[in-house]
């Protein structure tokens, strides 16, 4: 099964998205948007910054776990994940975004 973007707003009533592996699993999520085509144009950007390994940059947050972003060309955060135990972790959750935004479908829930 292919991976999944999911389109919501949440309860802020702003726009965000989550990029899902094809086992469901959540991988990364982006910032909040007052418009929809914000994240609209998010996930495009994501789809089209994936491939590129040097725009993601792996970091241990304060509370010990690893983390990643990615980021657009214009150095944005566009993408960031969940916390990792280790930085092997997250290293493989950006291979798994490498994986599955560059084609995955949008879903709205």
């Amino acid at each position: 099964m292919a991976g999944k973007f999911e389109l919501y707003q949440d309860k802020g009533g702003d726009y965000r998205f989550r990029l899902k592996a094809g086992n469901g699993e959540n991988i990364g999520t982006s910032q909040g948007y007052k418009a929809k085509t914000g994240a609209t144009n998010g996930i495009e950007s994501v789809k089209k910054n994936a491939s590129e390994a040097s725009l993601y940059e792996v970091f241990e947050g304060k509370s010990g776990k690893f983390y990643f972003n990615l980021k657009a060309a214009n150095h944005q955060v566009i993408l960031s994940s969940q916390g990792y135990a280790n930085e092997a972790g997250a290293k493989k959750g950006t291979e798994a975004v490498m994986r599955a935004a560059p084609e995955a479908k949008v879903v709205e829930v």
